[in-house]
Order: C-alpha cells, then structure tokens, then sequence
C-alpha cells in the first residue's frame, strides 16, 4: 500500500499468526531482492471492548516503531477491503495508545492522531526543562529546533527552502544524537503563509521518504507554538499533500490524506 508515496507492507495478523524476526523484516524491505517498504505493518484482533484492531509497525532496518500516522490510514483501508470490519470509524491501538481512524467515500481516511507531548522525558529527549525550542550541537555546529512527540519522537527545524535543506547530510546527525535515547524522526519546514508548509522528512530506520503523516502533524504543531500558522494547514511533501487541524493546546491534532492498495500477493519466508 502507498500513502503520498510513504509506502508499506501490510499483513494480515487477525486470520493468521505472524512473528517476524528482524532479519526477515529487513529482508521484505530490500527494494531489489525483496517487496521494499518504508514500514512494514501487522494488523491483529482488539481487545473487543475500546479497539477493534492492534497495529504493530516496523521500519525497514527491523526496528518497531510506535507510530506511522501514513500507514493508520493504509491500515483503515485495508481491514475495510478485506473485510475484517465494515465500519467507517475504527479504533486501533498502537504501542499502548489508541486511535480513532474516519474513512471518508473516497480514497482519504482522518485519523485523530492524539495530543502533542512537549514534555522532553516523554518524547524523550534529554534536557533540563521544557523549552519553546533547544539548541542540538552537531558536528561542531549548533542547531535550533522544536522538540515534541506524536506518538513518536520529532526534530522540528524551520529552513528558507526545503529543496536545499540538507535532509541526507544533517538529518541521520540528529536521528542519533545522544540527546534522543530512541532516536528521532527529523522535520525540515519551510513555511509558506499561515495556511501552508512545505516539508521533507528524515525518518528514524528509514531515511528520507516521500511523505511522513506524523511527521507532518509534528510540523504544524512547532509552527502553529511559534504563531507561523492557522489552525488549519496544508502540508506539502515530495510526495503529495497532508490536511492537518491543530486547535493548539490541549487538544488533538487531525491529519486527513489519501490511501490506497498497490497489489496484494503471497510471501513465503524461509
């Protein structure tokens, strides 16, 4: 499945049992030898009182990951299209939290993606106290940036131009800094006017990709705290556009984008 480019492989864990090594994992995600992905992601049966569906995420270096706002949606799609539910809104837990995923009569799905944390031990990051921004030094230089999670760790820098903003050289930097015990998806921002962003995205285990859902929330939410943009904004990545509402302080964000099924098929793993 693909979501603006942000692609998956999504398997089926309701009417099968699936345990995946680390290895395997890397191996589906060779773009040359296996299928290739982004992440990889396991849809199980809820718990049949507060969510119909569990998602286990996994990047492609067989890291798991505890939130992919791109592939909620995937996910939505898929247990509609396969018939594991024919509900239009669905609640699916990940790495403890839940998520209420709309799938709307065309090919876009909303999903509440929760509330910011800015808390530095909760993201976590470590620091001394809750800051509007940090300063990270890096290879003898040192960077500003908005720190926060959504769900999952994010690095939020504000740059003139995404196009020379230096994702490949800056970003896997940041991913391991010692300051994110669990590494960190890194956001590069270039903001537009009050309604739109444009942003490209270095994804912890993975690298750049062509979109990345909860990479885009955290974008907005830094923006929104630095009073750069409305409540309402569109956020253009490589590989397409996001929706995301963020009415600021204490209440969730909203991201709405397309989903949809490249091919389906069988893998047999050794």
């Amino acid at each position: 499945m693909q979501s603006l480019g942000n692609d998956f492989v999504v398997i089926d864990g309701v009417r099968q049992h699936v345990a995946l090594s680390a290895a395997q994992i890397r191996r589906i995600s060779a773009r040359r030898t296996g299928i290739g992905f982004d992440q990889l992601l396991v849809a199980e049966n809820g718990n049949g009182q507060d969510e119909d569906f569990g998602v286990r995420i996994y990047n492609a270096d067989g890291s798991e990951a505890e939130q992919c706002g791109n592939g909620m949606r995937c996910v939505a799609r898929f247990v509609q299209n396969k018939a594991l539910t024919d509900k239009v809104s669905i609640a699916v837990r990940v790495s403890g939290a839940l998520y209420r995923l709309t799938v709307h009569d065309d090919d876009r799905v909303t999903v509440d993606m929760g509330i910011p944390e800015f808390e530095p031990d909760r993201v976590p990051f470590v620091a001394d106290r809750r800051c509007a921004s940090y300063s990270l030094e890096l290879n003898g230089k040192s960077l500003t940036m908005a720190v926060l999670s959504m769900g999952n760790p994010h690095a939020v820098q504000f740059v003139d131009d995404v196009v020379t903003a230096p994702v490949a050289t800056i970003g896997p930097g940041i991913e391991h800094h010692r300051r994110f015990p669990k590494r960190t998806n890194v956001e590069f921002v270039q903001v537009v006017d009050r309604s739109r962003l444009h942003l490209r995205v270095h994804e912890r285990g993975v690298g750049e990709t062509q979109a990345c859902g909860s990479g885009a929330c955290a974008a907005v939410v830094a923006a929104h705290q630095a009073d750069l943009v409305a409540d309402a904004v569109q956020v253009t990545l490589p590989g397409g556009d996001l929706g995301i509402e963020w009415a600021g302080g204490d209440t969730p964000v909203y991201m709405t984008g397309p989903a949809s099924t490249v091919f389906d098929g069988t893998l047999e793993l050794q």
